[in-house]
């Protein structure tokens, strides 16, 4: 028989052949990773005319995204707003942004705007300066990119004399307008709260477990949406600007673009806690420019390890393709840190699970961490040992055909220093630059 045909008999005793043609697994460049870095990483690869993979394990830390970029937004503990690139000049050597070199760095995310604005997702800053956001709390903090439709401003004195008008959905209880209103008091604009109802939401309140932002997100459109603005302009008539929660446009953004057409003044939208429906829009906004470069997204699966000889990686496998392998001249690892299960940490070791690559992490778990809560935690700074192109290694050798980006690197600590966003564009681009040569 065959090796590629079944044969199969039904009760009836009808015999049945299917023939199966087996996907073809070879690909130029395969990333393994669906999140920012993975996703960025197997656009510029795709764009190229490279056959390109990307293997996703599923939701990523865009889930979770405030709507907001950062480059360098504090040196040590000084928060950074002008001339972000002349400080990450002083960064220590072994910082992914001193590995590639500042200038190149900056020639790299010049990129980034227009790619993002080609999927649809717009946003505005300046690597020269940055900008402040509002937090869902009311703080201002620094950035480099912001959605359009955030608030961002380049000064707090730009907001003084203002008054605002804080408008939030009757039941939704994940945006804070009173946290808000005192965070901008401190700022001297004046606040107005105020909650509205439409009543295309009715059918969520019958349980408050389903208003939530991203459901919310799917009932707010079209005539929701102009429902919506004729309350919003009920409530904040003498305002001048609306501050919402960002709770509209999951899969594109015309919701948002439709009601800021509605409302009379300006409509400024603040991040909710999770999960963040801009960030699923930015995900899948990505995600279908990649495969409409021709990429092949494989969602749901998980690379659990690959075949290495010689200093380079000849396959991999993962779990839905079981004994079938995957194969490229080129490998990108974009799996994260601890939150993404890049790297893990059990009772006697942190280890990264797919290929055991080396690590920056001690053997003795007391290290790992400071007993102060507050202080910069060590584990904070670990992830993977690589050459001076981001090749891991792997018992003290480099993998010749192996790049890793983002947040599983290591010599850098993220929330301490605010540079999680541009390290993994960085570091995304270069390995992209270097597997389309």
């Amino acid at each position: 028989m065959n090796p590629h045909t079944t044969r199969r008999r039904f009760p009836n005793n009808t015999k049945v052949v299917a023939r199966f043609k087996f996907i073809d697994m070879k690909y130029d460049n395969i990333i393994i990773g669906g999140g920012l870095s993975g996703l960025v990483c197997g656009i510029e690869s795709a764009r190229s005319g490279r056959k390109t993979a990307i293997v996703s394990a599923g939701q990523s830390a865009l889930h979770f995204w405030s709507g907001s970029f950062e480059f360098l937004c504090n040196e040590d503990s000084r928060i950074v707003i002008d001339h972000p690139l002349e400080r990450a000049e002083r960064l220590d050597e072994s910082h992914p942004y001193r590995k590639i070199g500042v200038s190149n760095v900056s020639k790299l995310l010049d990129r980034v705007l227009p790619l993002l604005r080609e999927a649809g997702i717009k946003v505005n800053g300046s690597l020269e300066r940055n900008h402040y956001r509002l937090t869902p709390f009311g703080y201002s903090r620094p950035a480099w990119l912001t959605l359009d439709e955030y608030l961002s401003f380049q000064s707090p004195s730009e907001l003084k004399g203002k008054r605002a008008a804080i408008v939030n959905i009757y039941s939704y209880l994940d945006f804070y307008p009173r946290f808000l209103a005192l965070g901008l008091s401190k700022l001297d604009v004046e606040c107005v709260t105020a909650s509205v109802n439409v009543p295309q939401l009715d059918i969520l309140r019958k349980s408050t477990t389903e208003m939530r932002a991203t459901n919310m997100s799917r009932f707010l459109t079209d005539s929701a949406v102009d429902d919506l603005a004729r309350e919003v302009n009920r409530v904040s008539s003498d305002c001048d600007m609306v501050i919402m929660p960002a709770v509209l446009g999951i899969f594109d953004d015309e919701p948002v673009n439709r009601l800021r057409r509605g409302v009379d003044r300006p409509v400024f939208f603040v991040a909710t806690t999770p999960a963040s429906v801009p960030g699923v829009r930015c995900q899948l906004s990505l995600r279908d420019y990649f495969t409409s470069l021709g990429g092949t997204y494989m969602p749901g699966d998980t690379v659990v390890g690959g075949e290495i000889s010689d200093g380079r990686i000849r396959k991999i496998y993962t779990s839905n393709f079981g004994s079938i392998p995957l194969i490229a001249e080129n490998y990108v690892i974009c799996t994260g840190s601890f939150f993404g299960h890049g790297l893990i940490a059990n009772m006697d070791k942190i280890y990264e699970p797919v290929f055991g690559l080396d690590l920056n992490a001690p053997d003795d778990r007391t290290e790992w961490y400071d007993k102060n809560f507050y202080a910069s935690q060590p584990y904070m700074g670990y992830g993977v040992v690589t050459d001076e192109k981001f090749r891991p290694m792997k018992e003290g050798k480099v993998i010749e055909n192996l790049y890793a980006t983002g947040a599983l690197l290591s010599g850098f600590n993220a929330l301490k220093e605010g540079s999680g966003a541009g390290i993994t564009l960085a570091t995304a681009l270069h390995a992209a630059s270097c597997i389309t040569r």
